[in-house]
């Protein structure tokens, strides 16, 4: 804590002495986030005999941010914990004070900006890219990118990644879960009602090939999205192809789509549908032998689509049967004040298939069930959030098969949580 304390005092010193020779920005804020969760059914369907988990998880975050004419630099310190999970005469924290952003950006034009370090990546709707910011850890990067402007309505990124466990004399294994390189172009481009983004990403995963050392199996995710804004009517459609190796060196090749409408009848209330289909792999075909057709959204915020329960691609079902999802969002604003409703309706892309003991498969249908979302969040001012919700899973057999626990159980999940976002100290 001390250094932390440190550092601030370091950099408020820094602005005011140099304040007078050029401009620049200066900003220190925090974040408190508790969270109480109810979960029975929450990621998987509850076996039968066990009871829900009640918790509280919390994020603390000290964000501090400089910039002038010439560079920026962002340094984000965060400590995620279970209230509880040590005594209180702790003499340290489980998880401890980690850096989740550490960047520096250096500003050669208005054009050409090269940023460098610890850092969230996000694009368009987060779907491969994201900041996961539902999760109290998030997501960050130790990323290389060039950030080019060709125009005042067009951007383009070009990122690239390279990590090591540890520094080392001569060549060790890369054995962290995470990719040990990537590449990637990210272009976007502002029309009049118009958007257009394109994404090129060569990602490398570590893959021990036995009795031939570790070698990195790449495989490319090549794709892009469009979106439409008129007056009270909004339209996005994406596409994305994935081909190459999979982290297990198996042949790859996947696509993804999305379509969605959503329109405003009134200033407080607007209705949407929309579909999501991800690829996947039969059950009877999830063997090295066969080619991996099952869709991985890699880097995004996957808490965001396909249900709040997560029960797809949140850190599981990245090699499953794929997944067709139909969704009906209803948004109401009053006053400081939003409800959201979310049913879904879910089937898997590829047949669902149980080997049996006999070694004879039992086939399944399609269809996964429904899920229905429901938040509330009140903006009490403008640095506090207090937010809530409840989801309900109605799963089938098919959905049992693939999840395990028992379908025909309660299974559900419930969420309150208090947001607080102060702003300590702010000069321009």
């Amino acid at each position: 804590m001390k250094k932390i304390f440190k550092f601030l005092s370091l950099l408020l010193i820094f602005t005011f002495v140099i304040g007078s020779s050029f401009a620049q920005t200066v900003n220190i804020s925090g974040q408190i986030r508790p969270r109480y969760e109810y979960r029975h059914g929450y990621k998987t369907l509850t076996p039968d005999g066990f009871k829900a988990a009640n918790f509280i998880s919390q994020r603390t975050r000290l964000n501090a941010f400089y910039g002038n004419k010439y560079f920026k630099f962002g340094l984000v310190l965060q400590n995620v914990r279970v209230w509880g999970d040590v005594p209180q005469l702790n003499s340290s924290d489980i998880n401890g004070t980690a850096i989740h952003e550490a960047w520096g950006e250096i500003l050669f034009s208005n054009k050409f900006a090269v940023k460098v370090g610890r850092q969230e990546i996000s694009y368009d709707d987060q779907r491969i890219f994201g900041s996961v910011n539902w999760a109290q850890q998030a997501r960050s990067h130790d990323a290389f990118i060039f950030k080019i402007k060709p125009s005042n309505t067009s951007k383009l990124d070009i990122g690239f990644a390279y990590n090591s466990s540890k520094a080392s004399l001569f060549n060790i294994d890369y054995n962290v879960n995470n990719y040990k390189t990537f590449q990637y172009i990210w272009y976007h481009s502002k029309f009049k009602h118009l958007g257009l983004s394109l994404l090129f990403l060569n990602n490398g995963m570590a893959y021990n090939n036995i009795g031939n050392g570790q070698e990195v199996v790449y495989s490319q995710t090549l794709g892009g999205r469009v979106t439409y804004k008129k007056e009270s009517l909004k339209l996005n459609s994406a596409f994305y192809y994935q081909g190459g190796k999979n982290k297990f060196n198996r042949s790859l090749s996947a696509i993804y789509y999305t379509a969605n409408i959503s329109y405003s009848l009134s200033s407080s209330f607007s209705l949407g549908i929309g579909t999501e289909y991800l690829s996947g792999t039969s059950s009877k075909n999830q063997t090295p032998t066969f080619t991996d057709h099952s869709f991985k959204p890699l880097y995004g915020t996957n808490h965001k689509f396909n249900g709040w329960m997560d029960y797809f691609y949140v850190g599981s079902y990245m090699y499953n049967n794929g997944l067709v999802d139909f969704n009906l969002p209803l948004i109401y604003k009053v006053n400081k004040t939003i409800f959201k409703l979310i049913p879904h309706y879910y089937a898997a892309a590829a047949k669902v298939s149980v080997k049996q003991s006999n070694g004879t498969w039992k086939d399944y249908n399609n269809n996964l069930g429904a899920e229905i979302d429901f938040s509330v969040g009140y903006h009490f001012s403008k640095t506090v959030i207090i937010s809530g919700g409840y989801s309900q899973m109605f799963a089938t057999k098919t959905m049992q098969a693939l999840k395990g626990g028992n379908y025909q159980n309660t299974n559900n999940w419930a969420w309150l949580m208090l947001t607080f976002k102060p702003t300590f100290f702010s000069k321009k």
